[in-house]
């Protein structure tokens, strides 16, 4: 007579599922991500004031690790070095300032191209100087640090000359198309033009008002559409 086989008790533990949604934990409020995140924009924070004040090549990783009060090594969960950190910060400044002329360009689409480009000049030098540090940062410091920001540097003009060449060409289908270099010319030139500016509030001289700037850069580009347009 052969022996039943008795069943094999059953297992009734609950196994947890890999689909299962694990409870992130949350410290003030903010899960792993999110203070991650936050870290970030404080070393940005921390970065953009020490730049401004006391020069990129006199700023080290510790300063701004203190500045910030974010550890080494979460600076370098963020960034590889200190060049990679100033990188960003110039790409964020860019970004934004780079809005703020696109959006005003678009509020001012139907008005003729004078009182477009004021707005445009105007909205560029509030982007850079109603905060000074971020005219320092992006054009007081970024000069001979290194290819990778000089490359950066270089994706900025482009950007603007771009965007120049398409305020010029608005209404005008007919205008010739060769007007990039041109237009990287007048860019380099409204470039200096804030640079000396900031050069000018840092080597004793009277502080120039901004709208000295704005004035200033209105009227070199003014200059260069008149002779545009003779040409």
């Amino acid at each position: 007579m052969s022996r039943s086989k008795s069943a094999a008790p059953t297992d009734r533990t609950a196994v947890p599922s890999d689909r299962t949604p694990v409870a992130r934990r949350r410290i003030r409020g903010l899960d792993a991500d999110e203070r991650s995140a936050q870290r970030r924009r404080q070393l940005l924070i921390a970065a953009t004031d020490l730049f401004a004040r006391q020069s990129y090549s006199l700023t080290s990783i510790e300063q701004i690790c203190q500045h910030a009060y974010v550890g080494t090594k979460g600076f370098y969960d963020h960034f590889d070095s200190k060049e990679a950190c100033y990188t960003a910060l110039l790409e964020q400044i860019s970004t934004g300032i780079q809005q703020r002329v696109a959006q005003t360009a678009v509020e001012t689409a139907d008005a003729d191209w004078p009182t477009r480009r004021a707005a445009i000049v105007a909205a560029f030098v509030h982007a850079i100087a109603d905060d000074p540090r971020l005219a320092k940062v992006t054009f007081g410091e970024a000069g001979g640090i290194s290819p990778a920001v000089e490359a950066q540097r270089r994706s900025n003009r482009r950007w603007s000359a771009e965007f120049l060449k398409h305020q010029w060409l608005q209404g005008n289908p007919d205008t010739d198309r060769t007007l990039l270099p041109l237009a990287l010319a007048t860019i380099g030139g409204m470039f200096e033009l804030v640079a000396d500016w900031l050069h000018h509030h840092d080597d004793g001289g009277a502080p120039d008002s901004v709208e000295t700037l704005t004035a200033d850069l209105t009227h070199f580009v003014a200059v260069v559409d008149a002779g545009r347009s003779r040409v």
